[in-house]
């Protein structure tokens, strides 16, 4: 997960100490040759997973300096607390959150007192693993993705050389570091509606030695100051395209977003019109904040078995608020139990909307805020 890109705002955190950058490049990083063993470790593991076969993206992997990124970062949960020293600070939500038994958070830092503390936050740095780097009030704020899942989306934003990027998310500005390092600094805009966020993306890209285009604004708006872009990427969930996206993308531009708890990637025509497939890979991201929260997936009526498959889930996400349980159920069965790349997106004009297999098939539901249950044609609940 990334930023949410939206206006709720957290307080800065007092732990995070930000390197300044020399003016002759990188700040002196004392983690260094650590840090470099554990990338070169955490590449490895991403290329055993099938990931980084391009060599160019590779190389951002095993050069961009995660750790720069994520000063201090929060484990969550009650094994977190139990393993951390009884001095290491944990944040939790107010009382009426605690008493309900609302998750804490230890955080861990790079300049933490404990030299075995300091280590498991460089080791963290380089998991495979998403970490959270903000949270207020014990809600998540925004955190750093899972590296193996950036590299599956970088690779499938399919940039060239001398292509144009936005992110909308800054996050930490790592996705941004990796970004600049594939395409130069000129050629990267990340944008976030967080002044603090962006603040501190801005500074530990400079402290990791790139400087692309930092961004204060409204995701969903996009940032039309250094448009056209060709390649739109977001690290934040969406319940429908923003119009101001196609917009500002060139013709066979690409979008490559959260949507559905899956990443749709939808090639764009014109300012509006674009379409396209689904990543096979389930993707959960926090949704662009001011978009309002996600449609309510309904579950009633339906047993337990197939609610432990994920395409089965895929499915009642993508048509929430526009096709019943049981009608969801027999589709998936009738259907072959179809994964995410079978569906897709269009956006024409004003219109948008999911389908299964054809945009213009018999299976279809607007994105969007829901509204009129969408007929369910050809079949009827426990058809084979």
């Amino acid at each position: 997960m990334g930023s949410t890109g939206g206006s709720t705002r957290s307080a800065p955190d007092a732990a995070e100490r930000v390197v300044r950058r020399k003016p002759a490049g990188r700040e002196t990083d004392g983690y260094a040759e650590e840090a470099a063993a554990l990338r070169t470790g955490l590449v490895r593991e991403i290329v055993a997973g099938g990931g980084l076969t391009d060599p160019a993206w590779r190389a951002a992997f095993e050069e961009v300096p995660r750790h720069l990124f994520v000063p201090y970062y929060y484990e969550a949960g009650d094994a977190a607390a139990a393993a951390a020293p009884s001095d290491t600070r944990t944040t939790r939500a107010g009382e009426a959150g605690a008493a309900h038994g609302t998750v804490g958070y230890t955080r861990l830092w790079r300049d933490d007192p404990h030299p075995l503390r300091r280590a498991r936050w460089l080791a963290g740095a380089y998991a495979d693993a998403p970490l959270a780097t903000r949270v207020r009030d014990g809600e998540l704020i925004t955190s750093s993705s899972q590296p193996s899942l950036m590299a599956r989306m970088l690779q499938a934003l399919q940039v060239r050389d001398g292509d144009r990027v936005l992110e909308i998310g800054a996050g930490t500005g790592y996705n941004a570091a990796l970004l600049a390092h594939r395409l130069g600094d000129a050629h990267v805009t990340t944008l976030d509606l967080d002044p603090e966020i962006t603040e501190a993306a801005r500074n530990h890209l400079a402290a990791a030695g790139f400087r692309p285009a930092v961004v204060t604004g409204d995701g969903a708006r996009g940032c039309p100051l250094h448009a056209p872009y060709d390649r739109i990427i977001a690290t934040c969930a969406v319940a429908s395209i923003p119009s101001a996206w196609l917009g500002q993308c060139r013709p066979d531009a690409l979008i490559l977003t959260p949507l559905a708890t899956g990443l749709i990637a939808l090639r764009v025509a014109d300012a509006r019109h674009a379409e396209g497939h689904f990543l096979a890979i389930p993707a959960y991201f926090v949704p662009l904040r001011g978009s309002g929260p996600p449609p309510q997936v309904p579950t009633h009526g339906l047993p337990s078995r197939p609610l432990l498959d994920d395409s089965f889930r895929f499915l009642l996400n993508v048509a929430a608020g526009h096709l019943e349980p049981v009608e969801a159920l027999a589709l998936w069965e009738h259907e072959g139990r179809p994964g995410r790349e079978r569906y897709g997106v269009t956006v024409r004009g004003e219109r948008q909307w999911a389908w299964l297999d054809d945009p213009e098939g018999a299976y279809g539901w607007p994105l969007g805020p829901p509204g009129r249950l969408a007929p369910f044609r050809g079949l009827s609940p426990g058809a084979p």
